[in-house]
């Protein structure tokens, strides 16, 4: 998903989830799954305010969200207090944290990086190496699954990939929503498939298996949706073709497309060199943004002021003697502010940080409420009666968990519990059960429209039509849009719906065990 965390960091996330599920359960009229209701209503919200309306908003989003925890409220049984806390206890939990500030660090890089110019450099060499717009999204898929998996982080890929490939890809004539659907689907791929991303390691530690071999066992599955997924990608690129730019300012775009960019390359190269040798995603994307820094100034492709200025009023007395300094603009006393690729990077994720914690708020009042283990324990009880049943319902609980948790890491964790149930009860194998659990939430976190793989890159897209000319709000891409066009995340899907009802790689206990357990 977000970062790379380490084995206490994963201990304290499933401890927390342990610590939730124990709690004083809260009470509700109508029983257990009423609980569901905060969660339910916000998912109606959703689909009613991005689908039915087109309203792309994601802090009418936020607002949808309030409501729901509102009216969830008011079907508590007795005080409302242990129902209050809980929103406090959802909107502190770490793994909300991390996706948070994962989003703010590569935000900050990747507009330091498109602030110099590195969107040119990929025209320049997409018209010099004659990319055209049927073969970009196919191009993109691979690009953006490689880098995925090299960093471990499917959100910082979307991030990096809408703010930087997404514009280049437009203005050549390539269809926006398909070219959106091919970042989500390599982002998922490489969240999938990454050794050192919280989802691998998440459900590698909950199924008692190595890492190693989780990700050796699961190579199968993804490298076939991933296949089919790029042949998708050439056949509907050739069909679909991109909004009307005007020529003249797709032409003026290209012919001044600035090779130099490219030099950017390495600052990309330092976050995945740097993710790969094990530090920290936080420290990689750090090292990146000082180097995308220091190439911009060195290089001339963006000034100080094009990465940080200070707006200051130019009837401040002060503002005169020190206007002289590179970080410091005159303006007049109602555009006062901070401005700046530094800021805006970090800036266009406000709304959703707060609408992350407030859905993991939601899903917490769900488990306390009882209305997840519910739902985990019906399916255990009335549909799992035999091993492709069982296999089955791990599948359906690992989709259903996602569509209701939007952070697949924090999905996993809730739903990892249940998964290892259904598995024991049946003698399956951990690195069986720790793929599904792994495919199902990662893939489909990159589908749903209120999923945190789309909003994070559709928040970024809505920045576009300010930075370009050209780019204009027709070009931004509603999420419900993109739902059928992230080829991946929908081929990983049914690549383990096949699986369950067939015995496709299929493993039992016996088969085979892990002899290095990823423990914490």
């Amino acid at each position: 998903m977000s970062e790379e965390p380490t084995d206490t960091d994963i201990g304290e996330e499933l401890s927390e989830a342990a610590t939730a599920r124990n709690q004083s359960e809260i009470e509700f009229y109508g029983g257990k799954w009423m609980s569901t209701l905060p969660i339910a209503l916000f998912i109606v919200w959703a689909i009613v305010q991005s689908g039915v309306l087109r309203v792309s908003d994601t802090t009418g989003l936020v607002a949808g969200m309030l409501i729901a925890l509102i009216v969830g409220m008011l079907f508590v049984k007795g005080d409302w207090t242990s129902y209050a806390n809980t929103i406090f206890d959802g909107m502190t939990q770490r793994v909300a944290a991390t996706a948070i500030v994962a989003w703010l660090w590569a935000g900050m890089f990747a507009e330091t990086i498109q602030a110099g110019g590195f969107v040119s450099g990929l025209v320049w060499a997409a018209d010099v190496l004659n990319v055209g717009p049927s073969l970009f999204p196919a191009v993109v898929f691979i690009l953006a699954g490689l880098l995925a998996t090299g960093i471990g982080t499917g959100y910082g890929t979307t991030v990096a990939f809408t703010t930087l490939v997404f514009p280049a890809g437009v203005v050549l004539g390539t269809s926006p929503i398909l070219l959106f659907g091919a970042i989500l689907s390599g982002a998922a791929f490489g969240d999938n498939l990454a050794p050192v991303s919280d989802t691998t390691i998440v459900s590698a530690v909950t199924q008692e298996s190595d890492i190693g071999g989780v990700v050796a066992s699961r190579f199968k599955y993804a490298i076939i949706a991933a296949v089919l997924a790029f042949i998708g990608y050439l056949i509907a690129g050739s069909m679909m073709s991109g909004p009307s730019i005007s020529q003249s300012a797709k032409q003026l775009f290209v012919a001044n497309s600035n090779p130099l960019g490219l030099v950017h390359l390495v600052s990309m190269f330092i976050v995945i060199g740097t993710a790969v040798r094990g530090r920290h995603i936080i420290e990689a994307i750090s090292w990146g943004l000082i180097v995308a820094v220091v190439l911009n100034l060195l290089l001339g492709l963006a000034s100080l002021s094009d990465m940080l200025v200070f707006q200051v009023s130019e009837q401040f007395g002060l503002a005169q003697s020190i206007s002289w300094l590179p970080f410091i603009e005159l303006v007049a006393p109602a555009e006062t502010g901070v401005a700046g690729s530094i800021y805006s990077g970090a800036a266009g994720f406000f709304p959703l940080a707060i609408l992350v914690l407030l859905i993991v708020a939601g899903s917490r009042i769900m488990i306390r409420g009882g209305g997840f283990e519910a739902i985990q324990d019906w399916l255990l009880n009335t549909v799992a009666t035999s091993v492709r049943r069982a296999e089955m319902v791990m599948v359906l609980v690992t989709a259903t968990a996602n569509a209701m948790i939007t952070i697949n890491t924090a999905a996993e964790i809730a739903v990892a519990p249940y998964i290892a149930r259904i598995g024991e009860k049946f003698n399956i194998n951990g690195y069986r059960r720790a793929n599904i659990l792994d495919a199902n939430t990662t893939a489909l976190g990159y589908i749903f429209p209120w999923a945190g793989g789309v909003l994070v890159g559709y928040a970024q897209i809505q920045n576009l039509p300010g930075q370009f000319d050209w780019f204009t709000q027709s070009m931004v891409v509603n999420p419900t849009q993109v739902v059928p066009f992230v080829f991946h995340g929908w081929l990983l899907f049914a690549v383990f719906i096949v699986a369950a009802l067939t015995g496709f790689g299929l493993e039992y206990v016996s088969d085979r065990e892990s002899t290095e357990v990823t423990r914490v």
